[in-house]
């Protein structure tokens, strides 16, 4: 079995520009593997293109169902949901059930004295394997008002370590969500190394600190990366001071590039729309540098 690098891109809150780095790294990347872990908002695709050979159903929990032919319309299911989740709708007084709103607890499909509530696998998630220029892509879709979105990172996880060993990759890139909820942990899980792509706001140092704290529980390699460094210098200046306290290196500093919003609206990568910029050959060394390739 050989050995494979997973490098995990967060951010401590959106908009940062994690996945624009994440796009722009994969691109410089030779025969990789690509996790996009950022379940509730995928977006990476977009730019990668795959081209999916194989994809999977996800059961994120159970929906009720009720059936109409035995409901006796006792309103006792009703009194029970504590998520009003059942309610009557038409004149006939019959009850239904509200999808967004069921939390898959079962209790109605318990109390139902007629057993006319049935619970069903929640299954319009999806998560598939496809190929890219350079390598594979593992990604998902977490169906609109689904749950889960910890269970489908560890899944797509999974599957990309799968994929890694069975394609002969060595890296795994993986875009993971903003934040420190059960996504994001899930995203660290077992990685080598964490990017954290902050901004130089106030906002952006608290929500930095949090998601290098939680980082740290995993005693992996962080990191950090400064996006738009130059709008604020003395912000900059003082998350740079805040990351040398603690021991965390600041391996790169991007400037405000509008090239790279006009790169995402073209579907691509700054360092593949413009390979000669300055944001571009920042990001050519962060490659570089958590990677260990030589030959750019």
């Amino acid at each position: 079995m050989h050995k494979v690098k997973e490098i995990a891109i967060l951010s401590g809150k959106g908009g940062t520009g994690k996945t624009s780095l994440a796009a722009a790294l994969i691109t410089l990347s030779q025969h990789v593997v690509v996790a996009d872990c950022d379940v509730d908002a995928a977006n990476l695709h977009l730019v990668l293109e795959p081209d999916n050979y194989h994809q999977e159903p996800f059961v994120t929990g159970h929906k009720a169902v009720i059936n109409h032919e035995s409901c006796i319309e006792c309103g006792l299911c009703m009194d029970y949901c504590r998520f009003h989740a059942i309610e009557r709708r038409n004149t006939e007084g019959k009850v239904f059930i509200v999808e967004t709103s069921c939390d898959g607890c079962w209790l109605c499909s318990r109390i139902c004295p007629e057993k006319a509530i049935k619970m069903v696998p929640s299954d319009r998630s999806r998560w598939f394997v496809g190929n890219i220029k350079n390598g594979k892509m593992v990604h998902a879709r977490l169906a609109p008002g689904e749950e889960n979105s910890g269970k489908l990172v560890s899944v797509v996880r999974e599957q990309a370590r799968k994929t890694a060993e069975s394609s002969g990759a060595k890296t795994i890139i993986i875009d993971g969500p903003p934040g420190t909820g059960c996504a994001a942990i899930a995203s660290l899980a077992g990685a080598n190394c964490v990017v954290v792509v902050t901004e130089p706001t106030g906002s952006g140092l608290h929500d930095l600190k949090r998601i290098l704290e939680l980082a740290g529980r995993f005693q992996i390699k962080r990191y950090v990366v400064i996006n738009k460094a130059d709008l604020n210098q003395d912000m900059t200046d003082q998350i740079s001071l805040w990351c040398n306290k603690e021991n965390i290196p600041v391996i790169g500093k991007l400037p405000f590039d509008p090239r790279m919003v006009h790169a995402m609206v073209q579907c691509q990568s700054i360092t593949a729309w413009a390979p000669d910029s300055e944001t571009s050959s920042i990001i050519k060394g962060l490659h570089r540098y958590l990677t260990g390739d030589k030959t750019e």
